[in-house]
């Protein structure tokens, strides 16, 4: 995992982005997939809002998600192998780019057919705790015509990630505005922050 630690943090130091094709291997991400795909179908999950817990707007005009909070204390094996595999990340990225993350928060995230979220920021304005978005996606047979990239805008061009499976994208939280295209059928991810403080 040493290799695709340093792709992820060797091209956000290139590019303010960092992309890992294949930060999660085929079988974890389709068993991840299958445990969303469940607990939706059950029910679990609950439309994102905008803010923080202090502040918090549901408008289905700005962003069109369905959110899952994942925790260690739910005691799934392959939920907490994901957070097994973000640990040795973190501590990697500690000890190669001396970050000081002190922990993370992360949600399973669903858009479905004709969702977006439009141009944000992941930094809450009232809480600077966030400071690496990482977005990690369950979209197995992802094709063009579906849609739902992430588009970053950068200083003088945007770029446009496809949501394709198992790779992983990592960006500094207060930097670069961002939103999710137009999905054309149900895009699958976990979301997150590395945290500090």
């Amino acid at each position: 995992m040493r290799t695709i630690f340093n792709t992820l943090i060797d091209s956000y130091i290139h590019n303010k982005v960092g992309i890992a094709e294949n930060f999660l291997n085929e079988t974890l991400a389709a068993q991840l997939k299958r445990n969303l795909s469940a607990l939706f179908a059950d029910d679990q999950f609950q439309s994102a809002g905008t803010g923080n817990e202090k502040i918090i707007v549901q408008d289905k005009l700005y962003r069109g998600d369905m959110i899952y909070w994942l925790d260690r204390k739910h005691n799934d094996p392959f939920e907490n192998q994901f957070f097994d595999l973000i640990d040795s990340f973190v501590l990697h990225l500690n000890q190669t780019c001396y970050t000081g993350i002190t922990g993370y928060e992360f949600h399973y995230a669903l858009y479905p057919a004709g969702s977006f979220y439009k141009k944000h920021l992941d930094q809450f304005r009232n809480n600077p705790s966030r400071q690496y978005s990482m977005i990690t996606y369950l979209n197995a047979d992802w094709q063009e015509t579906d849609g739902g990239e992430l588009r970053i805008y950068h200083d003088d061009h945007e770029q446009d990630i496809a949501p394709v499976n198992g790779k992983t994208v990592f960006f500094k939280s207060s930097e670069l505005e961002h939103e999710v295209l137009l999905t054309n059928k149900a895009r699958m991810s976990i979301t997150g922050w590395l945290k500090i403080g």
